[in-house]
């Protein structure tokens, strides 16, 4: 049960980080983020989708 609670925190955290890069005009970092975003997005999914 922690396991897709703690993708959907990270997934949240680098939206955010995202959005602090951008407005700091630190663009090369930003692609990171939303590696990691779309990662932890990917592990809520496949781990909420087995709660039947």
């Amino acid at each position: 049960m922690l396991t897709p609670l703690a993708a959907v925190g990270l997934t949240v955290v680098q939206i955010g980080a995202v959005v602090v890069h951008i407005r700091r005009d630190e663009g090369k970092i930003v692609p990171f983020n939303v590696v990691l975003a779309l990662l932890g997005l990917f592990v809520a999914i496949g781990r909420f989708a087995n709660w039947s």
